[in-house]
């Protein structure tokens, strides 16, 4: 189990936590992370490279779950004093956008780890704005172990 505030989370570095670097993070904050539950913040902005036309497109949000999934995973390295290794999408089902977020925007991101066996977790991911849910899947993580 995950100790509760072993780490200042506010006080971490995103880019301490994930395998992703400029301009590919779609994460901005690791706010909470226990044993099954973690979330993050990300804030839209008007340059991020999934920014189309003023909103913040699906393949954002996909990959705002996946990296809040990602910085679960640097956390828990943090923890035990070993590197961040990267991860893979490996499958995503029924992923639903119910509205697409605006530059500016500030998004609050949930995973929660359905299941886990040996380096692959399944995950489902939840992303709301102004407390609506904007979108949700199910997805599979592989962590690359041979690195």
């Amino acid at each position: 189990m995950i100790p509760p505030n072993a780490m200042n989370i506010a006080q971490q570095n995103i880019l301490d936590l994930i395998p992703q670097a400029p301009p590919f993070v779609m994460v901005g904050a690791l706010t909470y992370s226990d044993e099954l539950t973690t979330r993050s913040t990300f804030t839209i902005a008007a340059d991020n490279c999934m920014v189309d036309s003023g909103v913040f497109t699906e393949g954002g949000l996909l990959e705002n779950i996946a990296q809040t999934a990602a910085a679960r995973v640097g956390y828990l390295a943090k923890l035990e004093n070993k590197p961040v290794k990267p991860g893979y999408i490996g499958a995503v089902k029924d992923f639903e956008t119910f509205s697409l977020p605006k530059v500016g925007d500030e998004l609050l991101t949930e995973i929660k780890i359905e299941n886990q066996i040996f380096n692959v977790n399944v995950i489902a991911g939840q992303v709301w704005c102004n407390n609506i849910l904007v979108a949700r899947c199910e997805m599979k993580v592989f962590l690359n172990v041979d690195e």
